[in-house]
């Protein structure tokens, strides 16, 4: 009797067809974990970049309205200042005239802001303010902005010292 030529031809995978699957699961479950950003960090993140940008704005309207403004955080999430009608305040904005309507709360709950060596940031009038710096703390995480007084606050390295970026 012949054999047919499907019963001569081993069934299944050998075992370098079965590891090199394993390899390319393994080389892409670790690119996504890589990928996956931690939900905190991004949200330090974007606290930091929109209190930039929130800290510039002001800084303008001081240099053309003339008028010294100062940023003012609280010291810890439940030491809040009740004088925006009763809702919470997590930072103001001190010198700034009521039509400017400027935010006072971070997007998230449990956001503490430090200013190196003041209670607050001076933003203005003058075009060249003193260098000065803010870390934002969220948990374990940190980030820093810094001005060096010429240039717009920014994220940097919470070594780097004040006089340099």
């Amino acid at each position: 009797m012949k054999q047919s030529p499907l019963s001569r031809l081993q069934r299944g995978f050998t075992l370098i067809e079965l590891m090199v699957v394993i390899v390319l699961i393994a080389v892409g479950a670790a690119s996504i974990s890589l990928a996956m950003r931690d939900p905190m960090a991004a949200r330090l993140e974007r606290e930091a970049a929109r209190l930039a940008a929130l800290l510039e704005a002001a800084r303008a309207e001081s240099r053309a309205s003339g008028i010294t403004v100062t940023w003012i955080p609280q010291s810890a999430p439940g030491d809040n200042h009740n004088d925006n009608g009763g809702e919470r305040v997590d930072f103001r904005f001190v010198g700034l005239p009521p039509s400017s309507a400027m935010p006072t709360r971070w997007l998230g709950p449990d956001m503490v802001a430090e200013v190196a060596g003041a209670k607050g940031l001076v933003l203005g009038p003058e075009p060249l303010i003193a260098p000065q710096r803010v870390t934002l703390r969220l948990e374990k995480e940190q980030i820093t902005l810094q001005t060096d007084g010429l240039t717009p606050f920014a994220v940097v390295d919470p070594g780097t010292p004040l006089e340099a970026r």
